[in-house]
């Protein structure tokens, strides 16, 4: 079965109305399990470790957007998932793009948090340094610590808030048999993402969604920018779009409640 190939849970058991959510690079399915939690009574969610990432399986090649969208259709289709509403923040979001461009007989809604359309084919150099300044594999704990309190900003300038960042890449590293502590992620995926997610532009599936789509941007998000946005719901009117305030690209972290109580309004309107 394809699904071994993954680590995922499936929380709550509401089979009517279901919601699959899709992490962003470097992330992993728990980053969504503050939001899922809060939303099983109601739904029943479905998290996963995308491949190259977490504890799902990490091969040398597949790390395009199409590849990732043929992954979720395997996944939902051994479980019998045939209709869901779609949540993807950053990679995720534009993965979901692709997905419901490809599979739009599948999404309910589509939900895209902090992320466009456009191609960047320079974002694989800043992972390349981010990743790079980080002097992986740390020897214990206390190491992790001191280095992202005393030395990451002097290595990297990162363009997202410090804080964030730090509190987001020490969140993905894990401690191995051996005891030392390394990414939980892929770093050549990592690579291949950038990459490859950002080779053409999405405008293609952004104009094609026949589906309610629901676009949260962070008001202070580095990635999204205020003109991408608005252009994004000019050239779609299914594209419904919302800006969280004094927050970034994280907003499903940074304000959850409100990400929540803007997506529970949002599938509402369109259960009915």
């Amino acid at each position: 079965m394809f699904l071994e190939n993954f680590n995922y849970s499936i929380l709550g058991t509401n089979t009517s109305d279901r919601i699959v959510f899709v992490h962003g690079l470097m992330a992993f399915s728990a980053n969504w399990r503050k939001i899922a939690s809060r939303m099983e009574a109601d739904f029943q969610c479905l998290i996963y470790d995308q491949r190259g990432h977490g504890r799902s399986f990490k091969p040398e090649a597949g790390y395009s957007p199409e590849v990732f969208a043929e992954d979720l259709d395997k996944i939902t289709t051994e479980l019998g998932w045939t209709s869901f509403h779609l949540v993807g923040h950053s990679m995720g979001g534009r993965n979901s793009m692709v997905f419901a461009y490809k599979y739009p007989e599948k999404v309910r809604t589509l939900t895209i948090e902090d992320m466009g359309p456009d191609a960047d084919p320079g974002i694989n150099n800043y992972y390349h340094q981010m990743l790079d300044s980080v002097p992986t594999p740390f020897a214990n704990k206390a190491a992790v610590h001191q280095f992202f309190d005393t030395e990451f900003l002097h290595k990297f300038h990162p363009k997202e808030p410090p804080q964030v960042l730090m509190l987001f890449l020490q969140a993905n590293l894990e401690e191995k048999p051996d005891g030392t502590y390394d990414w939980k992620f892929s770093k050549h995926a990592v690579y291949e993402i950038a990459r490859e997610g950002h080779t053409k532009d999405r405008w293609l599936e952004v104009s094609s969604f026949k589906m309610p789509v629901l676009l949260v941007r962070g008001e202070n998000s580095h990635v999204l920018s205020a003109e991408t946005f608005e252009k994004m719901q000019q050239v779609n009117p299914n594209i419904q779009g919302v800006e969280i305030k004094s927050v970034g690209h994280w907003v499903h972290f940074e304000k959850y409640q409100e990400f929540i109580s803007e997506l529970r309004q949002f599938i509402n309107l369109h259960n009915a």
